[in-house]
This record gives structure tokens, C-alpha cells and sequence, in this order.
């Protein structure tokens, strides 16, 4: 486990703080999805997307092609 990782009783404790009490037997399975989601973010934070641009959206009744 890394030091950025949540334990079990961290998880815990933070969300009794957001004012989401969690039950004993989720304090694991909370901490493990929220290590994933970090990881996750983390990873998306390292891309370099050069000269991409952003994503537009289409204009109203415009088909949207879900081939790109």
C-alpha cells in the first residue's frame, strides 16, 4: 500500500464526516473503489493531449454519429 492509498478506517471516518455513516463490514470495499477511482484519475491526469481539441456537442436535431 502506498501512503496516498485510503484504509479501511480513513475511508470510514471521511464519510461519517460527509455525513455518510458507512456500516462496519463496507469500510474495506468503500476504501478499495475510492484507491481504484484515485488511480484511475491519476492516470487520466498524465495524458497529454497535445492539440486536441475539446469535444463539441452537437447541434439540436443533428444525428449523432456513434461510429467515431
Amino acid at each position: 500500500m502506498t501512503a496516498a492509498e485510503l484504509t479501511a478506517s480513513e475511508a470510514a471516518r471521511w464519510a461519517l464526516r460527509a455525513g455518510l455513516p458507512l456500516e462496519s463490514g463496507r469500510h474495506t470495499e468503500v476504501a478499495a473503489a475510492a484507491n481504484h477511482i484515485h488511480a484511475v484519475v491519476s492516470t487520466l491526469r498524465e495524458l497529454d493531449f497535445g492539440e486536441t481539441p475539446p469535444a463539441t456537442h452537437p447541434v439540436e436535431g443533428e444525428a449523432i454519429d456513434a461510429s467515431l
